[in-house]
């Protein structure tokens, strides 16, 4: 079984050079992935796809991904070409993260469409379909389907392309389970919570009616917390959402999240009194070797 560890990095055009720096470290460390947001509204954000182009240039193993591309914001056959072109810059390097679109009244003031939420997870799921078609060799690809309609568009083939959701809503869940290769549960939510374990019986269920196999869908976790130099009597709180830990607490929890719970990844989002960079070498250097070797 394949883990992934990355990192979720900050997305600001005055943190630019810690941009880069952090994305060095972590390739110089061994990471997987870094993962940034694609929130495109206000007054000193990079653009998320400019900045992960960026960083895959001057990175030599890291893969990238948007978690989520705005898919509202950036049509479906235009992001398909985003995604061959990166994949193929970088060596295969590229992860498509995509999600239907959650914050209407920003994406209008950006020049979207109001899509009620029917209409934006049946876009959604038409997206991963035709994304799919445009980077699989085959002859040109024709679709008439409502919302991105196309005609005649030579496909670019892009080798196991993988296509990780951030679903939360049920039918956006089961659309999931029907297309993509894995998914980013919302809010943090992790193997422990309600929310995790509700909404992944609606993607196995999914998976399961499309003839596919449950263990398709990987659930990789945006997972926040501390790292401490001493462990914590508490690494949850009240409500069960962990908060950190010593390097021991972290690699045992996440040793069992992967060996008990079957969880495929995790992207680490610092917090704490730590600088992002003492943070992601902890992270990097301490927590990912000490479960990687548990699992092993």
């Amino acid at each position: 079984m394949t883990v992934h560890f990355g990192y979720g990095s900050p997305l600001d055009t005055r943190s630019l050079p810690d941009l880069l720096r952090l994305a060095g470290q972590a390739d110089r460390d061994g990471l997987d992935h870094v993962s940034v947001a694609d929130h495109p509204y206000g007054a000193h954000a990079l653009d998320a796809y400019a900045a992960i182009g960026f960083v895959l240039a001057r990175t030599e193993r890291l893969s990238a991904l948007v978690n989520v591309s705005n898919l509202p914001l950036r049509p479906a056959p235009m992001l398909a070409r985003t995604a061959s072109s990166l994949a193929a810059l970088s060596g295969g390097r590229f992860v498509l993260g995509l999600g239907a679109g959650g914050s209407p009244d920003h994406i209008m003031a950006m020049g979207g469409r109001r899509q009620t939420p029917r209409k934006a997870v049946e876009a959604f799921e038409e997206a991963m379909v035709l994304i799919r078609s445009l980077t699989t060799a085959g002859p040109a690809v024709t679709s008439a389907g409502p919302h991105y309609p196309v005609q005649g568009i030579p496909p670019v083939a892009t080798p196991e392309l993988r296509i990780w959701t951030g679903s939360v809503g049920p039918k956006s869940l089961a659309a999931t389970g029907r297309r993509a290769d894995g998914w980013i549960p919302g809010h943090a939510a992790d193997w422990l919570s309600e929310p995790y374990r509700t909404s992944r019986a609606i993607i196995d269920e999914a998976a399961a009616a499309a003839g596919r196999k449950p263990s398709e869908i990987a659930t990789l976790y945006n997972f926040p917390g501390a790292i401490t130099e001493h462990p914590l009597d508490r690494p949850r709180d009240a409500e069960g959402r962990w908060v950190g830990g010593s390097v021991g607490q972290w690699a045992e929890e996440l040793t069992g999240a992967v060996l008990e719970h079957g969880a495929a990844g995790f992207t680490y989002f610092p917090r704490g009194d730590a600088s992002f960079e003492t943070s992601l070498a902890r992270w990097s250097r301490e927590v990912v070797p000490a479960v990687r070797a548990a699992i092993s």
